[in-house]
């Protein structure tokens, strides 16, 4: 009886080895346009295809509301194994508050640098560790609709005064000069980094974002008046506020519109017979300035501290750092690399990365440079001079005293 007893528990701890679940690894991704989405899915198989002992699950959420759920995700004690998400002030205000798992071992090549730039591991880090995989980074750029330019036989602007005689005889034409979906109200922020940047200069810019500069300062001022005076002209498309950027971007493709301040990710909504006919050109110089600045923001993944399987997510993102990981994602997407291993993908690319290295000041991003609740306000601030720009100085008034309260916080 002993014996058949030893027998029986000796067959269900086998049982138990052979039946066991795999190990788990959840992915929680603001991935939910087309083209990235089923990218990402693809490298995704790929780790799966190498790793048949993991279960990996893919969560996808509209990106703006990612950016509301992940805090809570964060603090959960059921967070996600892997989150993604973005480089700089944005990944190093949850690092400050403990809420994600340092990754400083998980390098293919033994370290950060091995596998990246140096540029690239400030915004990768918080006190001294690691706490953001980079995987992509790309250009921010004024796209513009190739046939509408030379219907009208429009040549590129460089400078302000060619910009408006660009907007106007568009605007002539009956074609919307400047297409912009400011109901999703990070598309304004682009327009405010771009346009400081090129009234005062990019490290001025830098200094705004810190809050080290008031937003009633003359200076800052005169930014907004020229994001003013060209709504007041009418080159930005009308009921902009009622617009997601996917929708404004549709109204570039058809030829509805001329213009449209974007980041490159514009490609992956463009229709395949359409993405020939957008091209792209540097931010116009202003106030006689000979330097320029770029948005070049940084997108790539994070461990949470509460986190259930950190070794399968600390794998992942060991597979993530490879060169070959990284071009699997980004060459079919036309996106520059941050693995420095990886060939640019295409020639649209190299003048992205031409026009990103001539650049005097390199930016994430204004909502991703300032706190959240700051850039909120201010995104807010500027739809709201694009709609109505006769009420700039109570609005720039109104935003200065969010400034003074929302840094006298940090």
């Amino acid at each position: 009886m002993k014996k058949a007893l030893l027998v029986l528990t000796a067959l269900m701890v086998l049982g138990t080895g052979l039946f066991a679940a795999p190990s788990e690894l959840v992915i929680n991704s603001y991935m939910s346009d087309e083209a990235p989405k089923q990218v990402f899915a693809t490298v995704v198989a790929e780790f799966q295809k190498r790793n048949p002992d993991i279960k990996v699950t893919v969560n996808t959420t509209a990106h703006e509301q990612f950016k509301t759920l992940l805090p809570s995700w964060l603090t959960s004690k059921q967070a996600p194994d892997v989150v993604t998400w973005f480089a700089g002030y944005r990944m190093q205000a949850f690092a400050e508050k403990g809420l994600l798992e340092p990754i400083d071992t998980v390098f293919p090549g033994g370290s950060f640098e091995s596998e990246f730039p140096s540029a690239f591991k400030t915004p990768s880090s918080y006190n001294g560790k690691i706490y953001f995989m980079p995987q992509s980074w790309y250009w921010w750029a004024v796209y513009y609709n190739k046939d509408v330019f030379k219907k009208l036989n429009l040549a590129i602007p460089t400078t302000q005064k060619e910009f408006y005689d660009v907007c106007d005889k568009l605007k002539a034409a009956g074609i919307a000069p400047i297409a912009i979906g400011a109901k999703d109200t990070w598309t304004a922020g682009g327009w405010f980094d771009y346009m400081d940047s090129a009234v005062n200069g990019g490290e001025f810019h830098v200094k705004l974002t810190k809050g080290t500069v008031a937003y009633t300062d003359p200076a800052v001022k005169k930014t907004f008046n020229y994001i003013a005076e060209m709504a007041s002209k009418g080159y930005f498309m009308k009921n902009a506020a009622s617009y997601s950027w996917q929708e404004a971007a549709n109204v570039l493709f058809r030829g509805e519109a001329g213009m449209y301040l974007m980041g490159q990710f514009i490609k992956d909504v463009a229709p395949a017979d359409v993405k020939d006919k957008i091209d792209f050109f540097k931010f116009p110089l202003f106030e006689g300035r000979k330097d320029y600045a770029v948005d070049t923001p940084t997108d790539g993944f994070m461990i949470p501290k509460n986190a259930k399987n950190k070794e399968n997510a600390k794998k992942f993102l060991a597979f993530l750092a490879t060169a070959e990981a990284q071009e699997m994602f980004c060459k079919p997407l036309g996106r520059l690399a941050a693995n420095k291993k990886v060939a640019v993908p295409n020639e649209e690319a190299k003048r992205g990365l031409d026009m990103v290295l001539g650049a005097k000041t390199a930016m994430q991003f204004y909502d991703r440079d300032a706190p959240e609740e700051m850039a909120a306000k201010g995104m807010n601030a500027i739809v709201d001079i694009i709609g109505t720009p006769a009420q700039l100085d109570s609005i720039l008034t109104a935003l200065d005293k969010e400034r003074v309260r929302i840094y006298a916080a940090q």
